[in-house]
């Protein structure tokens, strides 16, 4: 009973699938109707086996694939089975290394829109004309657990872009959180090594609550920034759809003029930026671990496709020292008050996938993948991912032409002299493999920098200096972006950090690494803090900073806060609707008319998967049982009138935890006709999400208040006596 709606505006054509022939995953989706250049590149190397024979590799028809080749029907398995040997060999052979950190990814294509011609900004094609599409294949991640590790753990997420644009392939890749842990690249193999699972027990897996992270980042202070921001609500989003994107370093633009201007990149999505509460990701974990990819995969499947809009901050070069902190220290944020973002266009994501591992995997980004009319700063951690990037996919994905894999290919021509190599799967015409040759005409040429169209030129600054292994001293304030973020959000959000920093540090063995954070870290970002956590962890709390924090020139910054970030609307929301015998037709149609106007998934959860009867004797199938989809996946629940409704839900303990678990974190919640009795029978109390009334016409403006607000905050401390 999903009821979603397509509001999608793009440009798409008709699915090359036909579904009378292919019995394809997905194949009669609505995202399947939705193509780009890079989506038809990728047509000439599908396949689809639909009335094929089966054959081996080298097209050899097969009789038997259900048994070897034998020396009698109990002898031994002969050497010569030359179908056994191709079969079993490449099963054996099948993974590739997984990435070291971003290894448990979903990824989905779809489209990036220029809001203008922002020739004046860069010269980069994509951003150059008014509606110009460019297809993209965008990947989320988790940063510190493998493949097999749940989706909702608290982490940071990776947010990369590849933009198959006309003058080649721009890769953007970055993060949901603005900054990261240290400056400098040289230490990223000492951070990696500290949060990832530690060596002599390989635990915990996908998490940082254990003592080689946190030892880690309380000796370098540089951390104190990411940390904080991966200890709030942002490190458990609600939704992939609902996390912002940031390019992390700043980079540069260079316009057709040939004058650069600094910038950060900055996705906000349409969908608002929303997060889990704590207990709702932990029982997500187990009970579906494939929560955000599942989440994903449907919205855009059912056609409510995610939408970002692509901002950057623009410093002019004569501005880059006019603030207290230095814009390329990666540990710090331009504040949106000091340079608002000035939006350029739209992501939107509509269509999955064909197959997760010649796409979702084997796709390789590289910050060094950019093209004219972008380029890079002096950013000490930027400068060493443009090589780490490019020698990881050269390990991973088996040598240098993994540019040669499909989903990696641009959708511009491209040729030059690189020869040979593993998995080579151009065949150059030609004899000439080296340049300049006059022997082919001396192709392939070089193309001279232009306004337009141009060949690639790095951008022309002048630099003076000694060699010297030193840090510079305007990246020195380890503090101040820290306190910044901490006095930037709401109540209810300061007080998930405490409570994020009692849990990861409660599981930190070593007490001296415990108190170095409280005294030496959480004392100079905010007393307070340190405070509160000291006392959840029994530690004498902190009287004074340890080290001078420079005042900034803001006290805050809104910006930063999620409740700033909330959706406009509900689209892509997902009710539970508990269904019993008796339901009332009437508010059941209601319901759904309410869901299909605001394009909301509804599932309807019966006791069983067994179809229900109505109060009008309807028969009615549901889509799942209430033991089945537990809370935890649902954005609201709706209990509507019945007959003997209210007894009929006390009778089901499921029911009961699935409404306990709804108001234990925070979700709005719908007691309609006679379940409004429940109020008398459940710890239960009417709030701003949790509404009873007669008809659910009347209700309707509530739940929607509740669900664009996302939780009923105020609810909180109350919650935490519900038994569930």
């Amino acid at each position: 009973m999903a009821v979603t709606t397509d509001n999608s505006k793009t440009t798409d054509k008709k699915a090359t699938t036909d579904t009378d022939k292919s019995s394809a995953a997905g194949a009669d989706a609505l995202d399947k109707q939705n193509t780009s250049a890079k989506i038809e590149d990728l047509e000439q190397y599908k396949s689809d086996a639909t009335g094929q024979a089966l054959r081996s590799n080298q097209g050899v028809k097969i009789s038997d694939d259900k048994n070897s080749l034998r020396a009698g029907a109990r002898g031994p398995t002969l050497l010569e089975d030359f179908l056994l040997r191709e079969k079993i060999t490449h099963f054996d052979h099948e993974r590739i290394p997984e990435r070291i950190v971003h290894a448990r990814g979903v990824a989905a294509h779809g489209y990036f829109e220029s809001y203008a011609n922002h020739a004046k900004l860069s010269k980069a094609g994509f951003l150059s004309e008014k509606g110009k599409q460019t297809p993209v294949f965008v990947r989320f991640s988790t940063v510190q657990g493998p493949r097999g590790s749940a989706d909702t753990v608290r982490d940071v997420r990776g947010f990369a872009i590849k933009f198959y644009t006309d003058e080649g392939n721009f890769d953007l890749v970055g993060n949901n959180i603005p900054v990261f842990f240290i400056q400098d690249a040289i230490k990223f193999p000492d951070f990696v090594h500290s949060v990832k699972p530690e060596p002599h027990n390989e635990v915990p897996t996908g998490g940082s609550a254990h003592d080689t992270f946190w030892d880690f980042v309380s000796l370098q202070s540089e951390a104190s920034h990411a940390v904080i921001w991966a200890m709030s609500d942002r490190a458990i989003p609600k939704s992939l759809r609902t996390v912002q994107g940031f390019g992390v370093h700043t980079f540069r633009l260079i316009n057709d003029e040939g004058a650069s201007k600094f910038v950060k990149f900055i996705w906000t999505p349409k969908q608002g930026v929303l997060s889990l509460v704590w207990d709702e990701a932990q029982k997500l974990a187990g009970k579906d671990p494939d929560f955000h990819r599942r989440d994903l995969g449907n919205a855009i499947e059912q056609g409510n496709y995610p939408e970002w809009e692509f901002g950057v901050q623009i410093v002019d070069e004569k501005d880059e020292h006019n603030f207290d902190f230095d814009i390329l220290d990666p540990t710090k944020i331009i504040p949106e008050e000091l340079v608002p973002i000035t939006p350029l266009g739209k992501l939107v994501l509509n269509r999955n996938p064909d197959n997760f591992f010649a796409e979702t995997e084997q796709v390789a980004f590289c910050p060094g993948h950019i093209v004219p009319g972008i380029d890079f700063s002096n950013d000490p951690l930027l400068q060493g991912r443009l090589f780490s990037y490019t020698d990881t996919q050269l390990s991973r994905l088996g040598g240098p032409n993994f540019h040669e894999i499909p989903i990696n290919k641009p959708v511009c021509p491209f040729h030059n002299n690189q020869r040979d190599a593993i998995h080579r799967t151009t065949i150059n015409k030609g004899q000439a493999s080296y340049e300049p040759n006059s022997i082919d005409g001396g192709w392939p040429k070089e193309t001279p920098p232009a306004a337009k169209d141009g060949g690639f030129e790095s951008y022309y600054e002048r630099i003076d200096a000694h060699k010297i292994r030193e840090r510079s001293a305007s990246f020195s304030d380890h503090f101040s972006q820290p306190r910044l973020f901490y006095n930037s959000l709401s109540d209810h959000e300061k007080t998930h950090v405490v409570n994020a920093y009692s849990f990861e540090l409660g599981k930190v063995q070593r007490k001296f690494i415990r108190e170095r954070v409280v005294n030496e870290i959480l004392s100079n970002i905010d007393l307070d803090l340190a405070g509160k956590v000291a006392a959840n962890l029994g530690i004498t709390p902190p009287t004074k900073q340890t080290v001078a924090v420079p005042d900034s020139k803001l006290k805050a910054s809104p910006a930063l806060s999620q409740q700033n970030l909330l959706p406009d609307d509900v689209k892509g929301k997902k009710i539970a609707i508990l269904a019993f015998a008796g339901i009332s037709d009437e508010q059941l149609q209601a319901t759904q008319s309410f869901a299909e106007k605001h394009a909301i998934s509804v599932m309807l959860l019966g006791e069983n998967s067994a179809p229900i009867k109505s109060r009008n004797q309807t028969l009615i199938e549901v889509d799942g049982s209430i033991k089945g989809e537990p809370s935890v996946a649902f954005d609201a629940v709706i209990v509507l009138d019945g007959d003997d409704i209210s007894q009929q839900v006390l009778k089901n303990g499921a029911a009961i935890h699935f409404l306990y678990e709804s108001y234990k974190h925070l979700k709005a919640i719908v007691l309609n006709g006679d379940a409004a009795t429940l109020l008398n029978d459940l710890p239960l109390k009417e709030d701003a999400g949790l509404v009873s009334g007669d008809a659910f016409s009347a209700l309707e403006s509530k739940l929607l208040t509740a669900l664009k607000a996302h939780r009923t905050w105020d609810r909180e401390a109350l919650a935490e006596s519900i038994p569930a």
